[in-house]
């Protein structure tokens, strides 16, 4: 069996997934051993994300460790990872995914339509907040840094009457006591990836690749490949009010997909089913741009809000 180094960011939700894929490498009777790197995201806490627009910036350290071979993969969350990986790297595994909604939490009230008016609401995510904006405008959106012990502190300190995250970081922490709404899909559509690990590897190790093969789940595969794919067409990185959730019903691959003003004055909802995830997703960004997405696109980087990941 190998020796086989995993490469992860420090944080308590980043850990839990290293240590994760380590377990059921473990299982198989690898000795490994894991590393923890800092990245750019761990050390800009102070501004919100969508302002920082920096491409990779919760990966590009952790590559290159990799590139100077110094760990073996890397344990990503999908949705941090650019929809275009660098030269030099691949993704091995999707592992079987966490449930890709994000949820409301929150110390008194019990779901969004619940929240009084003007109630102060935690999001640093600018598709959450286009999707919260288009159900509620009259909600108070507030920028929400830090990991998740961090995030749940301040909601109960009081900072925001509620915030949202995403369902599987939480499940994965066991961290569901203010957890309130499991917000639905056609309500809050999720970020492209959002629930899935990506595994990366250099590109061409062979040997650490198969090491890898059982861990990737072809649901999850295929539905984050559609989700990267419509991404990538939208040239959009994970800050943009842009979300994809894809799922494999009966043998097909189903897409529902938003591109949105910040604002929420503007939503842009396609729905499509397919056989081919990179056909489905790129198909469904074009529509999207069609329909007017290029524009919307356009005012949010000219805005100064993010760079797109990608030309």
């Amino acid at each position: 069996m190998a020796r086989l180094r995993i490469g992860s960011r420090g944080s308590q939700l980043a850990l839990w997934q290293a240590n994760h894929i380590s377990a059921l490498l473990g299982a198989q009777g690898h000795e490994v051993e894991l590393e923890i790197i800092k990245t750019t995201g761990d050390k800009i806490l102070d501004v919100a994300l969508a302002k920082v627009g920096t491409k990779g910036m919760f990966t590009k350290e952790i590559e290159e460790a990799l590139a100077e071979a110094r760990v073996d993969l890397a344990v990503h969350s999908l949705k941090d990872l650019p929809t275009e990986l660098s030269a030099g790297f691949e993704i091995a595994a999707i592992s079987k995914r966490e449930n890709s909604q994000d949820v409301f939490c929150s110390v008194q009230h019990k779901s969004i339509d619940e929240l009084p008016r003007g109630a102060r609401v935690g999001t640093s995510s600018l598709r959450r907040q286009a999707q919260l904006k288009a159900l509620r405008p009259d909600l108070d959106i507030h920028p929400l840094r830090g990991n998740v012990d961090t995030r749940l502190r301040k909601l109960a300190e009081g900072e925001y009457e509620a915030i949202i995250l995403a369902a599987a970081g939480l499940n994965r922490l066991g961290k569901t006591d203010l957890m309130k709404q499991l917000i639905p899909k056609e309500i809050m559509c999720p970020a492209a990836g959002q629930g899935a690990l990506g595994i990366e590897i250099r590109a061409g190790d062979a040997a650490t690749r198969q090491h890898l093969t059982f861990l990737d789940d072809p649901d999850a595969r295929a539905a984050t490949t559609c989700e990267r794919a419509l991404l990538n067409k939208l040239g959009g990185g994970c800050q943009v009010p842009i979300g994809a959730a894809a799922e494999v019903r009966n043998g097909r691959l189903h897409l529902d997909a938003i591109v949105a003003n910040p604002d929420g004055s503007k939503i842009l909802r396609e729905s499509r089913d397919g056989n081919d995830p990179e056909k489905l997703g790129s198909e469904v960004g074009e529509t999207l741009l069609r329909r007017g997405g290029d524009a919307i696109l356009e005012e949010v980087y000219g805005r100064g809000f993010a760079v797109p990941q990608q030309p």
